[in-house]
């Protein structure tokens, strides 16, 4: 299990919630915070690339991810979600995604996922390309 505790993230983006995130209980649903994990791995791609990605055409696609719900989210709650990297293999890199409270920090809920070279015209999952491995690196300070 990764201990969140030995984890830096270097990536953050604030979540700007909208009234059709909240649910009948009052708290952002969990389908929602997915898609707040899903806009933070969107923006930390593109922050090492440096522009907007087409993803219909990217080599990587998602294979894996599992949350774990720690607080509910409430409207006024000003919330960022930090994104890492934190191991890339062959043909797959592993990341953590924590959603945060800002003003208290606590950790609402956890995301692990898993990214594997894909190529979209052969349906097929590819080595992860050196150009992902090298921004990758580099922005997280692995070594190679």
């Amino acid at each position: 299990m990764l201990e969140l505790d030995n984890i830096e993230f270097n990536h953050s983006e604030k979540i700007q919630m909208r009234f059709n995130d909240i649910d009948v209980l009052g708290h952002v649903n969990n389908a929602i915070q997915i898609t707040y994990f899903d806009y933070g791995k969107v923006h930390y791609f593109e922050s090492l690339k440096k522009q907007i990605i087409d993803w219909s055409g990217s080599d990587l696609v998602m294979v894996h991810f599992e949350v774990d719900f720690m607080e509910p989210i409430f409207r006024g709650n000003n919330i960022e979600v930090k994104t890492k990297v934190y191991e890339i293999g062959n043909k797959s890199v592993k990341l953590v995604q924590i959603l945060q409270d800002e003003t208290t920090g606590h950790i609402k809920s956890v995301c692990r996922s898993v990214m594997c070279g894909f190529d979209a015209k052969t349906n097929e999952s590819i080595i992860i390309s050196d150009e992902w491995r090298n921004l990758i690196q580099k922005f997280e300070k692995f070594r190679p």
